[in-house]
């Protein structure tokens, strides 16, 4: 299972719910055509659960069959102190793609991560020029910086074998909050390129100012299924923000976009689940419209 720590979690959340720091603005559903746009990434997100050497091969199963035109170009990580990762290229969709597993419960480390709640500084060396104030959870950070020099160089490999100029970073739940990191990361090393990023179950990563930030330059779309309490954790009342671009799954099956950071709507996450004694972790791996996450 792909499943975070409920006590980790639960321990992490506190208080989560807080009034949205925006006023409330027009929240649209998505029609079913712009729902089936996001199933190529859900694939790719699912496929950061696979071993590094199926996925390296493309041959992690369900998740690399849906994609087959995928070329993979470097992979890595052991699932536990360093979670999986993998980059390549889909020509069909015109972006690099970079991959990042969520939590892995049965591997104690990989929880510890989740659970070493706290700000830092990211680091000024990975992170050159980032204005003052910006800071992010320690365990995600410390996560991220573990591989971001092996995931920039097959980025940059890949992005030079196949002249695209797009890129795209993939992942749930931990995943989602590595690449996250890497979406802030990524683009200050690499110019001349659209970044994009999808991800899903993401709980929070850092405070206003690193929300803020990331939000900026680059496309980020957060999609949360259900009563999943990962997305309202850590809570805002710790400090810790979403970035804009969240989508909500709703109960009959329809999806919300929800303007701006933290909508207080029931029809948006910090909303519908008040706090993580109100949610349900069965909904965090999915489905997330045709795929639930693992390998």
């Amino acid at each position: 299972m792909a499943l975070l720590s409920a006590v980790v979690l639960a321990l992490a959340s506190l208080a989560a719910a807080a009034p949205s720091l925006l006023p409330r603005q027009s929240i649209t559903n998505l029609t079913q055509a712009q729902i089936d746009a996001f199933t190529p990434y859900e694939w790719y997100a699912s496929a950061g659960y696979c071993s590094p050497a199926t996925t390296l091969a493309w041959n992690c199963g369900a998740n690399c069959d849906a994609n087959p035109g995928f070329q993979p170009v470097a992979s890595g990580g052991d699932g536990n102190a360093i979670q999986f990762w993998y980059v390549g290229v889909d020509k069909a969709l015109g972006t690099v793609i970079v991959a990042h597993q969520g939590t892995d419960p049965s591997q104690i480390l990989s929880v510890v991560t989740d659970g070493n709640v706290g700000f830092e500084n990211l680091n000024s060396t990975l992170f050159p020029g980032l204005p003052s104030g910006i800071q992010a959870h320690s365990g995600f950070a410390n996560e991220q910086a573990q591989t971001a020099t092996q995931v920039l160089a097959a980025v940059q490999s890949a992005l030079s074998s196949s002249g695209l100029k797009k890129v795209t970073i993939v992942g749930h739940s931990l995943g989602g909050a590595i690449g996250l990191l890497d979406s802030v990361y990524l683009p200050l090393h690499i110019t001349g390129v659209t970044f994009s990023s999808i991800f899903f179950g993401l709980p929070r990563v850092g405070n206003l100012a690193f929300a803020t930030f990331a939000s900026t330059g680059n496309t980020i779309t957060h999609i949360n299924n259900k009563e999943d309490f990962v997305p309202i954790i850590p809570g805002v009342i710790l400090g810790f923000h979403h970035p804009t671009g969240e989508i909500h799954i709703n109960d009959n099956g329809s999806w919300n976009m929800c303007p701006g950071m933290d909508l207080n709507s029931t029809l948006c996450s910090t909303g519908d689940v008040p706090t993580f004694l109100q949610g349900n972790l069965a909904n965090h791996n999915g489905p997330y419209n045709q795929v639930t996450m693992g390998c």
